[in-house]
Parts: C-alpha cells; structure tokens; sequence
C-alpha cells in the first residue's frame, strides 16, 4: 500500500535515507539544504543512528566517510559552496571507492551568491566536482516523491557501483511542501541495495583486485580484513603504488564501471513526447513549470512534449541522440547559462533553442508559452 505524507522536498529526503538504512548523517548546516540535517539529527537516534554537526563543510564529509568506512550507509547535504569546499574529500570518496550519498539543494552561486533563491548552477560541479579522472553519478528529482524515491536510489547506487553519488535538488523542489504519495515501507526493503563484502580466507583479500567495469570490494573496518585505504593510486590491497599499468587499469575501471554500465544508472520520464511536434528538456523544478505550460499549449492546438533527464550524469545521450534526430524544434530549459545544454549539444550533435535564466528567479509557464508561440 501507499503512503501519503505531507512534507517539504528536503525533509522528504531524509526520511527516504532513513527508511533504507542510512546511519550515519555528518555535516554542517548551509541554505537552502538545512532542513535535510534537522530532519536527520531528529530521526537518526530514532532509528539507532548517529549525527554529528562538525565545525564546518570539510569536516562534515570528512567524519561521514570515515562512518562509511566503517560499514554505515552515509549521507552528507550542503549547497554549491560547500560542495566547493567538499572537492578534495569527493576525490578521496573516487578513487578509495568510498560510498556516500551527498545531497545539493542547488542555490545562486558562484561564490556566496544568491543564497535563498533557486538556481541549477552546480550541474557542471556535480560532473566533475575534483580534479582527475572518474566518471560521476547525479541525479536530478522533479517532485516532492521523486525527492524521496531518488534518495533511496542515490544510496542503491553508491553502494553497487562503490562511489559518491550526487543528488541535486534545486531550492524549490527542496522547499516546496506538500502533498507526498510514497511506496510502502515493505517495498522500499525490497529494493534496498547493501554493498558486496568478501567472505574468503583473510590472506586472499585483495578489494581493488576486481575486474574491469567492476567497483572494490571494501569491506567494513574492524573485520578482519587487512588493507589499506588511501588518495593515492594503488594495487589490489590499496597499497600505493606507481606502476604505470596498474595506474591506467585503476582510471579504466573507475570511468569504465559508471560510463560502461550506463543502462543500469540512466533514468529519464517522456511527457506527451509520443505526438508532439515541438519537444522540450527541463530537469528539476524547471520541468514543472515546462509541463503545465503544455498542457496549456496542447488546448491550443499546439503540441508539444517533455524530455527530462532524472539521470543527468552519466546524461541519457543514447535517447538524446535519438530526440535529436527525431525533432526539428527543440527547446533546452534550464535555470543557468547552459551548463546541461553543452552536453545536450554534444549528445544530439545539432543546434537547438534555450530559454535561461540565473537571477534566482524561476522560469514560469508563461515564459514557457511566448517561447514556444515564437518557435511555431
């Protein structure tokens, strides 16, 4: 059976962590995400978990990987500063292959910005939040549900593929509060993934010796296990090392197991696509003004659809290729300069239409329709 809560977007997400087993919540309040790490120091010694607010956003990354480490599902929200403050130990969750969900309300930036206001300007930040190479994971709800089923899915997926995995929610999907209709707990269970661990002889373990396209095995600390973890490249055992083949395979694995293994991570929803003329792509908050804008458009006699990427990295671009060829009008929405159209363009190989904007301010229906009527 079904559930209906009411609730906002950001405290929908920490009952989804909770509800699939996160146990450990480590951060430091920033706008507009806050409201996820009140919800978490509430429910978290609810459920036999630990929260800890650190001094600041390094170290609320810093204690949430050293939980993960340990065994605990972990989980750490901020905004783009901290985010931006977070990178070296992102980099660290890479190439250790250390699994933590980290949760972006997504604000006006660069820099302090527009700290109240919307934005999704750290699309091009969730790519690639350090430096090196590594394939990431984002994803990008549109609803006050999916701002709890893509929770769980965020952890699911940190677990499998061993990494970071970024979940973007813009400040209006973060505040909005209303009415939820979300899975019943039994069947959230079902579908909770829980990261593999070696069970062999302790002189056989060796957690980086996978194959390729495959993540680490870690197991938890304090097991038995001997290894070692480190931000340098390493071996099998995690010891470093420079050896300039093994260097190579650990970068082949580390993009291979995400770029490789697209079809188990990409998520995408088509809204009226299957008739229309003219297509649209908007993520997050942004599709929700583009789908009222062609229900209106339709009682006009102009049909129009909606492509809308949940996945956003690895980006959908097989589909995107397709849409490409398919529409002849395409307009690209989004509440930046073009951070997600550049890989739009890059997936379609074509040019296309863009409505943007980056004061803080969303885009309406109402800019949606002129648009559209003009492109007609």
């Amino acid at each position: 059976m079904s559930r209906i809560i009411v609730s906002s977007g950001n405290e929908l997400c920490a009952h989804a962590a909770i509800d699939c087993g996160c146990n450990f919540f480590g951060g430091y309040p920033i706008t507009p995400s806050s409201e996820v790490a009140h919800e978490m120091s509430v429910l978290l010694p609810k459920y036999g978990g630990k929260f800890i607010q650190m001094e600041d956003e390094i170290a609320g990354i810093s204690v949430a990987l050293g939980a993960s480490m340990s065994g605990a599902k972990a989980m750490t929200a901020t905004s783009g500063p901290g985010i931006s403050l977070k990178s070296e130990q992102i980099g660290l969750s890479f190439i250790a292959e250390v699994p933590i969900v980290i949760v972006n309300v997504m604000r006006g930036g660069p820099s302090t910005g527009l700290p109240t206001r919307v934005s999704q300007g750290d699309i091009n930040q969730a790519k690639a939040p350090s430096h090196g190479d590594f394939a990431s994971i984002a994803l990008c709800p549109g609803s006050l549900e999916e701002a709890y089923s893509e929770t769980i899915r965020a952890f699911n997926l940190a677990e499998k593929f061993m990494t970071p995995v970024f979940l973007l929610l813009d400040e209006t999907i973060g505040h909005m509060h209303g009415k939820a209709v979300l899975p019943d707990i039994e069947e959230i269970k079902k579908e909770v993934v829980n990261r593999q661990e070696f069970s062999g002889d302790p002189k056989e373990y060796k957690p980086y010796g996978v194959g390729k396209d495959q993540p680490a095995m870690l197991n938890p600390f304090f097991k038995g296990y001997k290894y070692h973890i480190t931000g340098l490249h390493h071996g099998p055992t995690g010891f470093p090392t420079e050896d300039g083949v093994i260097c190579q395979n650990n970068i082949e694995r580390l993009t291979g197991k995400i770029n490789n293994r697209k079809d188990e991570i990409v998520k995408y929803e088509n809204f009226m696509v299957d008739d229309a003329d003219i297509l649209i792509i908007a993520y997050g908050s942004v599709s929700r003004s583009a789908k009222e804008a062609i229900v209106k458009l339709r009682r006009e006699g102009i049909k129009v659809g909606l492509f809308r990427p949940i996945t956003l990295w690895p980006s959908p671009s097989k589909e995107l290729y397709s849409l490409g060829k398919r529409f002849e009008k395409i307009l690209v929405a989004e509440l930046n300069m073009g951070q997600y159209a550049g890989e739009i363009e890059r997936a379609m190989k074509r040019d296309f239409e863009t409505l943007q904007k980056a004061n803080g301010r969303p885009l309406t229906p109402q800019e949606f329709t002129l648009k559209i009527k003009g492109m007609v």
